[in-house]
């Protein structure tokens, strides 16, 4: 038998808060070999990300590990800060959960590409950029010889997560560490990506560990998988095993709470007395990016138009820097148009001052792609959700303590967690609360940008019941933005599809998920991946074939 890539044996962490060790991964045994993959699955906070920073000799401060983690035989827990230097990109690289926190916001994407090839090869600045310009195009950044030049800012959440796997394949790594490297990420794109990724494992004999909580990502990708409850493997095996028998009543839970494609029953809302008025309307809107010193004005959003009733959910889908996120932003009037009209609850802010959009925004609520860089880092997440209700004057004092606690409460988190500050929750955890926050005023319409993208499959099922619910409730608009197509599906009453900044096909739930005319619709739905092994390979086979 040849050396496993990565070993781990009896590794544990444990962090110190406040007097008390935490454990946080307890005695984890695996290995992972050449050309295999292996994935950790589990709920957000259950250790995954821990064990995966561990590997890479990351963790914080404030955490003790024991036990032994080898990569190629040589071990590493523990060793000298030159041994690690060497190590990590050339034997080991590492893809980040969130790209806007991972990358550097003063350089460009291309410098820190470069860096990471000049630092490890003896390359001239010239043939540097010309591999960076490849590694570019590799991962389908449009226009890979412009966009080498931007800073993260000035790419789309998808855009920035390629990026920072460009860097991380541009040592071709012995392991290759993915922490849910398809968060951001279309289908579309994220099928090339995972096609990426096994062509890097086939051609280099490279070894993947894959931290993910898309069982559709899992099904297609992983050779084996650990599953992690509470810093413990709870079950490990074959995918085959662990999809089709699992053993553990936690693995049959979490595989149950996998939303699929076309499996939920219409959804329809109850007939209106009175011809309802659209709660956002958006009347052949074009919005615009302005010149900024060499880069030119950018058209992100064309003639586009699009009405949500009150008590509906829309939800809208395309790629990875379709326009998605910049329609939700101007949607409550954090953008401006360029040319059409947009009104919100019945007022037009084409052309609104910033004191009647402030006016506005008390009906509105967005929930943003990055929960981490929307948080404030220097407030405990229990202020950053009261803030909107102490600025309304709707509540203070013990009443908005009150408040906070409840609002915690109906996205999962415990009381005691409103004094923490963002850095110590987990991605998951951020998300939530920053679903939270934009439930505290009881919006008229919620944008709610890739509201899932950073939680695990049980709580996300949980998260989706719960907005079902409040929106029941409260018969709030909800403009639902996301790549996951099952999620939308779901949720949604009625899908827009958009591509490259136009609306290309609107419809019924069922009119877009059965029967698309659209080609890019149809193109989209086929790239969907699915959590069942086999039933994936043969979905891959034929979108292969048919390019």
């Amino acid at each position: 038998m040849s050396t496993p890539v990565l070993k781990v044996t009896q590794f544990t962490v444990e962090f110190w808060v406040d007097g008390v060790w935490y454990p946080a991964a307890i005695n984890m045994n695996f290995e992972v070999k050449a050309g295999q993959t292996l994935a950790i699955v589990g709920e957000s906070g259950s250790g995954k990300s821990t064990v995966a920073m561990g590997v890479m000799s990351l963790l914080a401060s404030n955490a003790r590990t024991s036990g032994s983690i080898e990569v190629k035989g040589v071990e590493v827990l523990g060793a000298p800060a030159q041994l690690l230097q060497k190590y990590r990109g050339n034997e080991v690289a590492y893809i980040f959960q969130e790209p806007m926190t991972a990358l550097n916001p003063v350089y460009t994407i291309g410098f820190q590409i470069i860096e990471t090839l000049r630092n490890h090869f003896d390359m001239g600045p010239k043939e540097a950029r010309l591999r960076a310009i490849e590694l570019i195009t590799l991962v389908e950044i449009p226009d890979p010889e412009k966009s080498i030049d931007k800073y993260p800012h000035q790419l789309s959440g998808g855009q920035r997560q390629r990026a920072m796997i460009a860097q991380a394949l541009a040592c071709d790594p012995a392991l290759l560490i993915a922490d849910e490297p398809t968060t951001a990420l279309d289908v579309t794109v994220q099928a090339e990506i995972l096609d990426l990724m096994r062509g890097l494992r086939t051609k280099l004999n490279s070894a993947i560990l894959l931290i993910t909580h898309d069982m559709g990502v899992v099904a297609d990708m992983a050779d084996e998988i650990l599953v992690m409850q509470s810093g413990r493997m709870v079950e490990h095996g074959s995918a085959d095993q662990i999809f089709n028998t699992p053993q553990d009543p936690y693995t049959q839970e979490l595989l149950g709470s996998v939303p699929k494609l076309g499996s939920t029953p219409m959804r329809v809302i109850a007939p209106a007395a009175v011809e309802p008025t659209p709660v956002l309307k958006l009347d052949s809107v074009t919005i615009e990016y302005p010149k900024r010193g060499r880069i030119p004005a950018f058209v992100a959003v064309k003639d586009f138009s699009l009405e949500i009733f009150p008590g509906e959910i829309v939800g809208l889908v395309g790629e990875s820097g379709s326009g998605k996120t910049t329609v939700g932003r101007a949607a409550i009037g954090l953008l401006p148009i360029k040319e059409g009209k947009l009104e919100v609850v019945g007022r037009d802010i084409s052309g609104a001052s910033q004191k009647e959009l402030r006016q506005i925004r008390r009906n509105t609520g967005i929930v943003f792609q990055d929960p981490a860089s929307s948080l404030n880092p220097r407030l405990p997440i229990g202020e950053s959700i009261g803030e909107p209700l102490l600025l309304a004057n709707i509540a203070k004092g013990k009443e908005l303590d009150q408040m906070v606690e409840e609002l915690l409460a109906k996205v999962e988190l415990p009381r005691s967690y409103r004094n923490r500050y963002p850095h110590e929750l987990s991605g998951g955890q951020r998300q939530r609360v920053g679903i939270a926050r934009a439930l505290a005023l009881t919006p008229d319409i919620l944008i709610a940008d890739e509201p899932t993208s950073a939680l695990d499959v049980s709580v996300q099922a949980r998260f989706l019941d719960l907005l079902q619910e409040l929106q029941e409730q409260l018969k709030f608009a909800c403009l639902f933005i996301s790549h996951d197509l099952a999620v939308v599906d779901i949720l949604s009453h009625r899908i827009a599809v958009m591509q490259d900044g136009l609306l290309v096909e609107t419809g019924t739930r069922d009119e877009i998920l059965k029967s698309p005319k659209h080609p890019y619709t149809q193109r989209l739905l086929s790239a969907v991946p699915v959590p069942n092994p086999a039933e994936q390979k043969i979905r891959r086979e034929a979108r292969l074939a048919s390019k």
